[in-house]
């Protein structure tokens, strides 16, 4: 029994120095404080705690946990509302390029928005076959678009020209005298130019008054070699290359009636 004192008496009947005591004597242990520096001070300072220091760390300890999840719940809120207001820019932007879509749910509003992309994708893949990027290299393409059980009278025939070539101030001027030359006019012209090179998408018809007995295969291969011609020149210089270079296009062609 610890902190009890047993005195070295002995028990009663063993025969020890207790029968030599006195009647009446006290034979019962008792217990006697700890001396100082013994060992459960020793024990008790090196933990340096006492019941109520402990209270109040646990009390610390507490309060830091609250403080830091109220910190993070509010940086959470702040977040999510963050997250609510760019949908909702980007929501108010698509509102913006659909008509009449004001009053409409989230959900219409998207599929509204993606039938619309759709149909510009669809337009921009046909503008892109109608015109396309201008090559590297020169180019021309003459395709005759005629109608077949039709009479030229009631529906003449519809020749697509195409030239790529490197772009200069007056190449436009140098194709439109070429048509001009063949009795052709432009109903359509379409263009796309990029990193100096250009390419130029032509409808032609002939033009009124010419006459309608030149053969159309002719017809063809003669602005074929034309714009083939226009496609090789290079940029004119200031010398008078200008008028020698049309002096070539009215003299390279004569027309013969075809029989």
């Amino acid at each position: 029994m610890a902190g009890c004192f047993f005195p070295s008496f002995g028990w009663p009947g063993d025969g020890g120095p207790e029968a030599s005591l006195p009647s009446g004597e006290y034979r019962e242990p008792f217990i006697l404080p700890w001396p100082p520096g013994s060992a459960v001070d020793r024990v008790s300072g090196f933990h340096g705690l006492s019941p109520s220091s402990s209270s109040s760390s646990s009390v610390a300890l507490g309060g830091s946990a609250v403080a830091k999840a109220a910190a993070a719940s509010k940086v959470h809120s702040l977040a999510e509302r963050r997250r609510r207001e760019r949908i909702n820019g980007h929501l108010s932007t698509l509102r913006r390029m659909i008509p009449n879509a004001d009053k409409m749910d989230k959900a219409s509003l998207l599929w509204s928005v993606i039938q619309e992309v759709r149909v510009l994708k669809r337009k921009a893949l046909d503008i892109g076959k109608r015109l396309a990027v201008p090559a590297e290299v020169n180019q021309v393409s003459v395709e005759c678009d005629e109608h077949e059980g039709t009479s030229a009278a009631a529906c003449p025939p519809l020749i697509r020209a195409s030239i790529c070539c490197d772009d200069r101030p007056d190449l436009f001027a140098d194709i439109v005298e070429a048509f001009q030359c063949l009795g052709l006019k432009a109903v359509r012209a379409d263009m796309a130019s990029l990193g100096g090179r250009v390419r130029h998408a032509f409808e032609l018809r002939r033009a009124a008054g010419e006459d309608d007995d030149v053969c159309l295969s002719s017809l063809v291969e003669s602005t074929r070699d034309v714009l083939g011609k226009v496609a090789s020149m290079e940029e004119a210089a200031p010398s008078g290359l200008s008028t020698k270079r049309r002096r070539l296009l009215h003299s390279h062609f004569s027309w013969v009636p075809y029989n």
